[in-house]
């Protein structure tokens, strides 16, 4: 049988392995207490919460078109044939009703009214005898002295000479309106939007001569969808911008009975308000772009910042009990300002993360802080 023997150095290397693996112990307990301490998580991000909130909000329509004039008047010459012998406005003036634009060469037409008055004088005088004549056939009527075809020759001739003169007069008085027609004027106040008038140039009838925008009043040609259509009444509220930036507020006058086949939108004509092309903000032929207000609803809101948007839907975060945030998708409706209207599962109590929701996801813990 064996036996060991227990030097010194053995049992101080035994003692210093025993010291060593209690030391090793102790801290292990430590850190086991001080994990339990601990809390579940940390908090994702520092939010602040509000509520949805309930307001009026418009029916809006937005749409674009063109400006034009109200109405055009196409003045032209009503004799053919004739010289432009002056021409008095020019492109952008403004003229008042029966103001005279232009003056035709009247040399020609005078020569023909003159004519027509000395046939005018001839027939009368014609007349003047024929009448003398039929009178003094009716005295003698009775007595023989004439015949009855000659008596009936001479009241014809009594009649023919009474129709010449009336034909006559009718001829001096075309050539007088004629000559009234050498004055171009203008039907209607307004301004000028095209000049075709040329000093020199012979005009045929009917040529136009001038373009009048009438009164200077301006319509918005406004295209909406058929889809919107319906909402659109006469006597509705527009707000219409310009290419310049200035604003106005019109008025719809008229809703076009057709669509257009091609673009499915159909026109809506605004009426702009006096003198809106006189300042110059406001021209025929800018492209303009406006918002019908059709009525409004009460509807719920959330400001647009609270809104995330992800893989192409909307959604917001609302806080559960125990600070973690829960995500709900939201359908988006009008927009007024920073607000928005928020249709779905929201009742209107719910506390939602007001800002920061991008970097937020399902199940995160929050830190909640005042507003």
């Amino acid at each position: 049988m064996k036996t060991f023997s227990v030097t010194p150095f053995a049992v101080a290397g035994l003692l210093i392995a025993l010291a060593a693996s209690g030391l090793a112990l102790a801290p292990v307990g430590n850190a086991q207490e001080k994990a339990a301490e601990k809390p579940a998580g940390k908090p994702s991000l520092t939010v602040s919460l509000i509520n949805p909130q309930r307001i009026e909000m418009p029916f809006v329509v937005q749409a674009t078109g063109s400006i034009a004039a109200w109405q055009e008047a196409s003045i032209g010459t009503e004799s053919g044939g004739l010289r432009v012998a002056e021409v008095r406005v020019n492109v952008g003036d403004v003229v008042r009703k029966g103001q005279v634009l232009a003056m035709l060469a009247a040399e020609t037409i005078e020569a023909d009214l003159a004519l027509a008055r000395a046939n005018l004088a001839e027939a009368e005088a014609v007349l003047a005898d024929a009448r003398a004549n039929a009178a003094r056939a009716r005295d003698v009527a009775g007595s023989g002295s004439l015949s009855q075809q000659q008596l009936a020759q001479l009241l014809t001739a009594e009649k023919t000479s009474d129709a010449r003169v009336l034909a006559v007069r009718a001829q001096v008085a075309a050539q007088e309106i004629r000559l009234a027609h050498t004055a171009v004027a203008a039907p209607d106040e307004g301004s000028i939007s095209v000049r075709n008038a040329t000093v020199g140039a012979v005009v045929p009838q009917g040529q136009e001569l001038f373009r009048l925008i009438r009164g200077d009043r301006l319509e918005w040609r406004a295209e909406v969808t058929s889809a919107e259509i319906a909402r659109i009444r006469p006597g509705q509220s527009v707000a219409v911008s310009s290419a310049t930036g200035a604003s106005m507020a019109g008025r719809v006058r008229m809703v076009a009975p057709t669509v257009d086949l091609q673009t499915r939108n159909a026109l809506v004509y605004v009426d702009l308000p006096a003198g809106a092309m006189r300042d110059g903000k406001f021209k025929a032929g800018m492209f303009a772009r406006g918002e019908f207000a059709t009525g409004g609803a009460n509807v719920l809101t959330l400001p647009l910042e609270a809104i995330s948007l992800r893989d192409g839907f909307s959604y917001v975060f609302i806080l559960g009990a125990d600070n973690r945030v829960k995500q709900l998708k939201v359908q988006l409706g009008r927009r007024a300002g920073e607000r928005v209207e928020v249709q779905g599962a929201l009742k209107g109590d719910e506390r939602v993360v007001a800002s920061g929701a991008a970097f937020l996801a399902d199940g995160d813990l929050v830190r909640v802080v005042a507003k």
